[in-house]
């Protein structure tokens, strides 16, 4: 048996868009002797359309992703894409925090059924690896550090805000747990003020510009502080930050061209896995420049 089970909560982006995050996290895990038990009902968080839309549905999907990891024993659904893991532990909260919200829920799941008590948590992959795993341990992994590497890591806001959902154990204004891993893989890591911030994604189809500003903007101030590549886990904020740079040349930011890993992607690398099989290639922005001065390509 495996060392650790967690319910897997791809989302939906890591299964179309950036499938090599998907591809990447099922190397780490297989590294790190975790089991991710599939969960068959699970379906979309519900983030922005849904959840803006019609609360009370996303709350539901929800709660059918939770009933049925408490249903296998799981403890904890771990996710790998931030949007996801700040709607579901919303939802969550709002199912433990008001009655009527489980009751409605538990009668929806009923006509199925099943039944949701409250015992599961939503935790980033990012968390589990600190808390469930150790920073330390992870370091005692690496088997080529990352050397020479300078990244920057890129937060965004739903892992981090609202504090009473996300509860990170983190500063929200002043996060450390992504460049502690970035440090334990033999990279430098680049603290910058826009690693916070909003990488845009959510208002691209209908304020592209804007989504062009704000990526120009953060990935000018990475670089200016010594950036090399950045890194993330939420697969929408790689979508913005890999593409849309490229389109920040009219802006007042400058051109960036620095690529942009997925966090498992970077764990695997250290742990000496070859980019190739992790997809890398597949990103916008060539990371064969960076990956060769450090020795990796």
């Amino acid at each position: 048996m495996a060392l650790k089970q967690y319910g897997y909560f791809p989302g939906c982006v890591a299964q179309e868009s950036c499938k090599e995050l998907d591809l990447a996290t099922h190397v780490v895990a297989e590294k790190l002797d975790w089991e991710l038990i599939k969960l068959d009902a699970a379906s979309c968080c519900g983030a922005s359309v849904v959840n803006d839309m019609n609360r009370h549905l996303a709350r539901m999907l929800n709660a059918r992703t939770f009933a049925e990891a408490e249903a296998l024993g799981l403890e904890t659904v771990l996710t790998i894409c931030s949007t996801c893991t700040g709607h579901m532990r919303q939802a969550n909260h709002e199912l433990l925090h008001n009655e009527r919200y489980m009751k409605d829920a538990n009668d929806v799941l009923a006509r199925f059924g099943k039944k949701y008590s409250g015992k599961v948590e939503t935790k980033h992959m990012a968390w589990i690896l600190r808390d469930d795993i150790g920073i330390a341990n992870i370091k005692k992994m690496v088997v080529r550090p990352l050397t020479g590497m300078k990244i920057g890591a890129f937060y965004g806001c739903h892992v981090l805000r609202p504090e009473e959902y996300a509860a990170s154990g983190e500063d929200p204004r002043n996060p450390h747990n992504m460049e502690d891993l970035i440090l334990a893989l033999g990279a430098e890591p680049i603290v910058y003020e826009g690693r916070t911030r909003c990488c845009g994604f959510h208002i691209q189809l209908e304020k592209e510009e804007v989504t062009v500003n704000m990526v120009g903007q953060n990935m000018a101030m990475a670089r200016d502080q010594g950036a090399e590549s950045i890194v993330t886990g939420c697969p929408l904020c790689h979508l913005a930050l890999d593409a849309y740079q490229t389109k920040s040349l009219d802006t007042a930011f400058g051109k960036t061209d620095l690529p942009v890993f997925h966090l498992p992607q970077l764990i695997a690398l250290a742990f000496g896995v070859a980019p190739e099989k992790l997809g890398i290639q597949k990103h916008l922005t060539d990371a064969s420049k960076v990956l060769v001065s450090a020795g990796i390509a």
